[in-house]
């Protein structure tokens, strides 16, 4: 049977000068051949995990074979726990072994997880080498694959360990959602909800029209979302792609959310399950600060629980929140900042008032 013809929905950019990378989003993209004949070097390392591999590294592997490229297979295993230093020196082992060089491609093909480790993986083998991202969770696809921010995770904090390192192309397979648990496809939508939340209330109002028919996963409803997420979140790189600035909004619920994780265990809660409630904890904080209204705040959270997101938090402890959240990439001078909403559809960054974060802390951590 020939495999089903490729359909590309959009073809975006994220424009960074010398270093600009296409955006190719469509139906059955790992089977067109001439896509992956474009993307650079002979010997190509695919890594993947062992939920992943059994799906699409037989579909991807025939794929590049046809584009005259040489697959070398690299299965890590699956989880957010699994985003360490053992796994990352499990792929720098791998590449050894094959004595892949300078011009070997690293491809991640998986989630968020597997992009973050293959992109650092490629930032630092031999001082850098190709990249190239094809995520296969909604999370991946809106977020984490676009903008070369690359890491693993510590006992002690989220991603404080990595490396910005742009990939040379994305693909955004959406064809692979079909297998993507409904528990996995929530997660996604918190990451497409806060791009509406931060940036485009548009965006946030199609959103309230339209989580149900995303949830069902609906084509032209997940083409859209995905489309429109990557258009901002580029938009958003293209002009801080350090986040000296600006891309620190792309954080809204996270310094809550990061918190979470690493207070329950890395993979006790997804990362975008984390991130939904941590979102619903910076609007209240937000109202509390006079920054957003509560009829707003009931909106964002109202969407949350519609994507199937937890809004209530887990009881860390508020010494334990406070220790959790001091470790953050925002941070300044002690203080914790905080992406919060003003109003819905905007931003503001700040430290916030100790009585004020406290009373958050309290009332979103009771059932």
């Amino acid at each position: 049977m020939s495999p089903i013809p490729a359909t590309v929905f959009a073809r975006l950019s994220v424009d960074l000068g010398e270093r600009s990378y296409p955006i190719i989003i469509g139906d059955h993209l790992l089977t067109d051949v001439e896509l992956f004949r474009g993307i650079p070097g002979q010997r190509i390392a695919v890594v993947t995990n062992t939920v992943v591999a059994p799906l699409y590294l037989e579909r991807l592997s025939a794929t590049l074979n046809a584009a005259g490229k040489q697959c070398i297979p690299i299965v890590l295993p699956d989880g957010e726990e699994e985003k360490n230093v053992t796994n990352l020196m499990a792929i720098f082992t791998a590449l050894l072994e094959q004595k892949c060089d300078r011009k070997t491609t690293l491809l991640a093909l998986g989630g968020g997880v597997i992009g973050d480790m293959t992109g650092f993986a490629a930032a630092t083998y031999m001082r850098g080498v190709p990249f190239v991202q094809v995520p296969t969770t909604l999370l991946a696809q809106v977020d984490s694959s676009v903008g070369g921010k690359t890491a693993i995770n510590h006992p002690l904090g989220k991603n404080m360990i990595g490396a910005f390192y742009q990939p040379q192309w994305v693909f955004a397979d959406t064809d692979t959602l079909a297998t993507l648990p409904d528990r996995e496809l929530s997660a996604g939508l918190a990451e497409v909800i806060k791009h509406g939340a931060i940036i485009d209330i548009e965006f946030f109002e199609w959103l309230e029209r339209n989580i149900y028919a995303l949830r069902a996963r609906d084509r032209e409803a997940l083409a859209y979302a995905i489309r429109r997420s990557c258009e901002i979140k580029a938009e958003v790189v293209r002009q801080d792609e350090r986040e000296s600035g600006l891309r620190a909004i792309l954080n809204f619920g996270h310094t809550f959310g990061h918190a979470i994780e690493a207070g329950l265990g890395y993979g006790e809660w997804l990362h975008g399950e984390a991130v939904g409630c941590g979102m619903t904890m910076a609007a209240d904080l937000s109202v509390r600060l006079g920054y957003l209204s509560a009829s707003e705040q009931a909106r964002l959270q109202s969407l949350i629980k519609a994507a199937g997101l937890p809004t209530v938090a887990p009881d860390l402890g508020e010494l334990r929140w406070l220790d959790l959240m001091e470790v953050d990439k925002k941070n300044e001078g002690g203080q914790i900042k905080f992406i919060l909403l003003k109003p819905l559809g905007s931003t503001s960054i700040t430290a916030v008032p100790a009585d004020q974060l406290s009373a958050t802390l309290h009332a979103c951590t009771r059932a």
